[in-house]
């Protein structure tokens, strides 16, 4: 079942590179006493992903939070290594980079696809959401093969 507005989002472990090493978070905590703004991408170094969806959140960055929002986060079942380097490559200072590795964090949500077909396995959604005190306040989740209403212009217009 698919997380709905108005729900807590599920207590998981999450991951995130640092310049010291990993460092494991779980979401119940994490995202507790703050506004945030999540975007999930199949993977990190994939095509829409790379050219449209992470860019718009570090190019909208300033308007996003100028709307009342703590912190842009990106989530993608990649490894903590991998979404590390992708944010240094895409210059991403401003969004958090938040490895879910086994895919709990979508698993929980309700919100894989199935990639097996390119060799993905099984990912998160393409998706965005607002949470506040770690309850979903929006929820924009793509069709399949979509990028529209997970881009950071829609979210930023739903502000």
């Amino acid at each position: 079942m698919t997380i709905a507005v108005g729900e807590k989002l599920p207590d998981v472990k999450l991951v995130k590179a640092t310049a010291d090493g990993i460092d494991a978070v779980q979401s119940a905590a994490y995202f507790a006493g703050k506004r945030i703004a999540v975007f999930s991408v199949p993977g990190a170094f994939t095509p829409t992903c790379s050219a449209k969806h992470l860019p718009g959140f570090v190019e909208k960055a300033d308007a996003i939070r100028a709307k009342g929002v703590d912190e842009i986060v990106c989530t993608a079942v990649n490894d903590p290594f991998v979404m590390k380097a992708w944010g240094a490559a895409s210059g991403s200072a401003d969004v958090t980079m938040l490895a879910d590795g086994n895919g709990d964090f979508a698993k929980a949500l309700g919100l894989t696809m199935d990639g097996t077909g390119f060799g993905l396995g099984i990912r998160g959604q393409r998706f965005a959401m607002i949470v506040n005190d770690g309850t979903v306040e929006q929820l924009h989740v793509e069709a399949p093969g979509d990028f529209n209403v997970s881009s950071a212009e829609y979210v930023l217009e739903h502000l």
